[in-house]
């Protein structure tokens, strides 16, 4: 006798819940050989924007958490997915179409790129932060800060890879996230998200958006209470129109990356989405 299957219908992942799309709508994700997958959630502007309340009400937390512990969770992140190391390269082999040599390479970059971020996370200020040379009795020291809120449009052609590239630099110096996932390509992100869900990783702090960039990115180019977007992954968008909406509210602003490794690893992706702040204090007698 045979059985029928039971089509999976993978959520949002917001706030660390995993909430339907407000809109009920799902779409269908498909193999490279045009064989259904699943379905995943239709983002809306309104899953949007509760996307970016739950990240601002996780940036006090993390930020205020030692770049030490931090890296700790990063890390942490690292090891629960090389511990699901084989469903990741399933899911990249199906969607991208490749061989399972070429998945498994993705997998093994984007475990390695968590480490390597999660090394950072205690040290960046020590690197970009540093004591100014002033006339007069004074300390003029310079610190990073994080920004806030940091939307993201991932890389659309890479499932894992692109998506941990982007988030994980923004991480680093306290900031929180809202990213839309490959809109093709989102299985891996969803797999990521119940990883994060599971892992040391306060609720809030990554939040996890599938569905049309193209609806939901503009939302959050020009929601006031984002502090940076990264577009990386806008590059067959309106990302001007984005960009200009940003400049309304006075974002940090990351342009369109192309290229099978956009958003390499580099310390600008983590300095790129923090605030200077300089402090002056008095020494000696006056």
């Amino acid at each position: 006798m045979t059985r029928l299957a039971v089509p999976k219908t993978y959520k949002l992942y917001i706030g660390g819940k995993f909430p339907r799309s407000e809109s009920g709508r799902t779409y269908e994700v498909l193999s490279a050989g045009g064989e259904f997958l699943a379905n995943a959630a239709m983002a809306s502007r309104k899953d949007a924007r509760d996307a970016v309340v739950a990240a601002r009400s996780a940036v006090s937390g993390w930020s205020g958490a030692t770049g030490y512990n931090r890296g700790q969770v990063l890390y942490r992140i690292a090891e629960l997915l090389e511990g699901r190391r084989a469903q990741f390269v399933a899911e990249i082999r199906d969607v991208e179409g490749v061989t399972a040599a070429a998945a498994s390479a993705q997998v093994d970059e984007a475990i390695d790129r968590w480490v390597w971020y999660a090394g950072w996370a205690d040290k960046y200020v020590q690197v970009a932060g540093n004591a100014n040379a002033v006339s007069g009795p004074y300390f003029n020291i310079s610190v990073p800060e994080p920004t806030g809120v940091v939307a993201i449009v991932a890389p659309q052609d890479s499932s894992l890879l692109g998506l941990v590239s982007a988030v994980a630099p923004a991480l680093v110096a306290g900031n929180t996230v809202v990213v839309i996932a490959s809109e093709k390509l989102p299985l891996a992100a969803i797999s990521l998200s119940e990883v994060l869900a599971t892992s040391d990783v306060p609720g809030g702090v990554v939040n996890i958006l599938t569905g049309s960039p193209a609806e939901i990115a503009p939302w959050l180019a020009s929601h006031a209470d984002v502090n940076a977007i990264d577009l990386v992954g806008a590059g067959a968008l309106d990302w001007i129109s984005m960009q200009i909406a940003a400049a309304d509210t006075l974002k940090r602003v990351f342009t369109p990356e192309n290229g099978p490794d956009a958003a390499a690893p580099t310390l600008g992706r983590i300095t790129g989405f923090t605030e200077t702040k300089t402090v002056w204090h008095t020494k000696g007698l006056i």
